[in-house]
């Protein structure tokens, strides 16, 4: 059975001051209320040590933002699954949309970053998702199972157990456009039925496949109510502690 995961992506947002505010005010209000779902905090890389430190011994874990495939080398400002280990996180996030258009990410880096995760005992959060002329041309799911296949080229059925798959279409992404549940809720059982197909039926109930694209607090409910949203990945309104909260308490 999937677990249930409540991920924040601040991207390039707070300084380590701000951060560590925000995760001594998480860390109070979930000892006080402690929630069932893995709560991950995805901040940016200068502040991980930091936030490792507030969270040792808890439940609250972090994730890296990005990862390079190779372990050490002359590659200026990248970072590497060892250093990302090394600093505190347990997951890592590959393949974000933004990492795709902004700064040419294909499936094929994308895989080879998942596969260096893995290598490190990192979790990836695998994103993949539609741009929204993909979806008018009825595309989408041609372009899932283009993503889906290369992003996990090679990787086998144990593999899949240790990652987390992000369905985040791209039209609904710092938008303010949010997919019904109804459509991610299509788009996550068309998910699972591919990595059966690929995997097994077994292997792929496994997988949690959350849904990253302007999630708050007044649509968590909505789409968690549906059966194949195993949780969410948050952008912007993981930044400020109380909408996150909200978010995460949202039964």
């Amino acid at each position: 059975m999937a677990g249930t995961i409540i991920a924040a992506n601040w991207k390039m947002n707070k300084t380590t001051g701000q951060a560590i505010e925000f995760a001594r005010g998480l860390k109070d209000a979930l000892l006080k209320k402690p929630v069932s779902a893995a709560v991950v905090i995805a901040p940016p890389f200068t502040s991980i040590e930091a936030l490792a430190a507030e969270f040792r011994g808890g439940d609250i874990s972090l994730a890296a933002q990005n990862i390079y495939p190779a372990s050490s080398g002359p590659f200026t400002g990248e970072i590497s699954g060892e250093m990302i280990v090394d600093a505190g996180c347990r997951y890592c996030i590959v393949g974000h949309s933004e990492r795709r258009q902004l700064f040419g990410e294909d499936n094929a880096l994308i895989n080879a970053k998942i596969t260096a995760a893995l290598n490190y005992g990192l979790m990836p959060i695998f994103c993949i998702g539609e741009t929204l002329e993909e979806r008018n041309s009825g595309a989408e799911f041609t372009v899932l199972t283009k993503q889906v296949k290369e992003g996990l080229n090679k990787l086998t059925a144990n593999d899949i157990k240790k990652i987390g798959i992000a369905y985040e279409p791209v039209w609904a992404i710092g938008t303010g456009k949010t997919a019904t549940p109804g459509q991610v809720q299509e788009a996550h059982l068309f998910i699972r039925n591919l990595l059966s197909e690929m995997y097994g039926e077994k292997e792929a109930a496994g997988v949690s496949i959350i849904y990253g694209g302007s999630v708050t607090s007044d649509n968590i409910g909505s789409l968690m109510a549906e059966p194949e949203i195993n949780g969410v990945l948050v952008g912007s309104a993981s930044l400020d502690l109380a909408s996150f909260l909200a978010i995460i308490n949202f039964h």
